[in-house]
């Protein structure tokens, strides 16, 4: 019970004026202000889960379509003036090819929100017309991932888990700014086997294996 201390006052004094003064227990006075620190903490704690990664959306790149147009361009010529028997017919496949990245740049996205990559075409959500399912991946689901090739990006490839429990493969053409693309894979799906960072990886397998 909490013990009250009343000053004596001439009795002209008003009644609520009388001061007085409130004591708490000694024994419950650390426990009361802990409680305050453990419910200030708390709160803290949920504010910090709430904290969202921001959206990442690389920006187009038209480096593969156009080395495909070059390359194009050169066994067309060398088909048709140097007389290659295979000119031809690859010149106008890689040229074919490398229109079709170029518009493909122009439409496909590739979204990085805070917990899943998403592939959209023109704004909007896609299926997977091969093994079904909507086109999102989380990243806790992502087995591996590597960058062909992180000096010159090409094509990209990953596994992930969400789709099939063995594991699905997926590999898309890297239309999208390479560096972008690959930092933002590296901070949200973690390092590659191959395409690195490498001391990042080198350091993960140690503790892999300090665990083992």
């Amino acid at each position: 019970m909490h013990s009250v201390a009343q000053r004596s006052h001439p009795s002209s004094s008003p009644p609520f004026l009388t001061p007085f003064s409130v004591s708490l227990p000694s024994s419950l006075s650390p426990q009361f202000f802990d409680f305050l620190k453990n419910i200030g903490g708390g709160a803290a704690a949920k504010q910090a889960k709430k904290v969202v990664r921001p959206t990442v959306i690389p920006e187009p790149s038209f480096n593969v379509p156009i080395a495909l147009l070059a390359i194009s361009g050169v066994s067309l010529y060398t088909g048709i003036v140097g007389e290659s028997p295979v000119g031809v017919p690859f010149g106008v496949l890689s040229g074919v090819l490398g229109a079709f990245l170029t518009l493909q740049a122009t439409r496909v996205k590739f979204i990085f929100d805070d917990e899943a990559l998403e592939l959209q075409i023109s704004g909007k959500e896609t299926d997977n017309v091969v093994v079904g399912g909507q086109n999102r991946w989380s990243y806790e689901s992502f087995v591996n991932w590597e960058f062909w090739w992180p000096g010159f990006p090409v094509l990209v490839y990953f596994k992930e888990d969400q789709t099939t429990p063995e594991g699905q493969v997926h590999f898309f053409p890297i239309i999208g700014e390479g560096k972008a693309l690959y930092n933002v894979m590296v901070e949200r799906c973690g390092p590659s086997v191959t395409s690195g960072p490498k001391e990042v990886a080198e350091s993960e397998e140690e503790e892999e294996e300090g665990d083992n």
